[in-house]
């Protein structure tokens, strides 16, 4: 497994990360329901499966299905120590109070002491809801004192578009991580031609880099679909090596729904014969 370091934590983490939405909401992507016995039981074999083939860093939410995805996470990973993974969990923006009851909630459903990463949960926000989130005695204030009591060690964000929002979040040295879309069909965080984009800014922080839909959640796979009816070609491991050729991505979060697709995607990330220059792909000139 390939490892990176964790923006300026000093963690070593694995590249391909374990994500979680599958494990909690319902017809993601694809008919699925985390909560029958028989998919729930696969869910947990493939979180095991991943700590056993080196991935470390594993990531749900609160939101994915009201608890349910950290109470798979929970019942998977209760017996490996907090010591060998990363766990990343997330809190939608609210309150002090609301953020520390939700913080608290999912403690419990993940069965530990502290939670490595709590990142606030979103995909877009407006001024309004960013100034809310950083003012004095709000949610952010909220979750550094949690931090100072060592129920989280870490403080993140997630975010789905490209804003003013997600700058001032970078600029304010309030975090140390960013959870941002970004894949094949989604490159707007990172422009290697002009060294611009909020990858770029969040790597001048020092801050841990995470992408999710790396493998475009479905979007790319329906538009080939659209096009071209009869393509039967798999573009999984092609999108997968696209996220993990970018230097500055720390984690690649991929949702696994078994072990078969956990073994199918751990030998995509170790085949580091695939991956690409993409200075050399985005050049214009011969």
């Amino acid at each position: 497994m390939e490892y990176a370091i964790f923006g300026n934590t000093g963690r070593k983490v694995s590249r391909l990360g374990y994500g979680g939405t599958i494990a909690g909401l319902k017809n993601y992507i694809q008919s699925f329901d985390p909560e029958q016995e028989n998919t729930k039981c696969q869910i947990i074999e493939g979180l095991q499966t991943a700590y056993k083939l080196g991935i470390n860093y594993f990531d749900t939410a609160a939101g994915y299905g009201n608890g349910v995805s950290e109470k798979i996470y929970g019942e998977a990973l209760e017996h490996i120590s907090a010591e060998d993974i990363f766990l990343a969990t997330k809190v939608s923006p609210s309150n002090a109070g609301d953020t520390r009851r939700s913080l608290e909630q999912s403690l419990r459903n993940l069965r530990r002491g502290y939670i490595d990463l709590i990142q606030i949960h979103g995909s877009f926000y407006s001024n309004e809801t960013c100034d809310f989130i950083l003012e004095k005695g709000g949610m952010t204030d909220a979750l550094e004192q949690a931090r100072g009591e060592k129920l989280v060690k870490y403080i993140g964000f997630t975010i789905e578009c490209q804003n003013p929002a997600l700058y001032k979040f970078i600029e304010s040295g309030r975090f140390d991580s960013m959870q941002v879309e970004y894949n094949f069909i989604f490159q707007h965080p990172y422009d290697p031609s002009f060294k611009c984009g909020s990858i770029y800014e969040a790597e001048k922080q020092k801050m841990g880099i995470i992408s999710m839909r790396t493998v475009t959640s479905g979007t790319f796979q329906k538009w080939i679909q659209t096009v071209n009816p009869e393509n039967s070609f798999d573009y999984t491991p092609a999108l997968l090596q696209f996220v993990l050729s970018n230097p500055l991505v720390d984690v690649a979060l991929v949702g696994m729904r078994n072990a078969a697709e956990v073994f199918a995607n751990v030998n995509i990330c170790n085949d580091l014969k695939s991956r690409i220059n993409l200075g050399e792909l985005h050049t214009r000139y011969v």
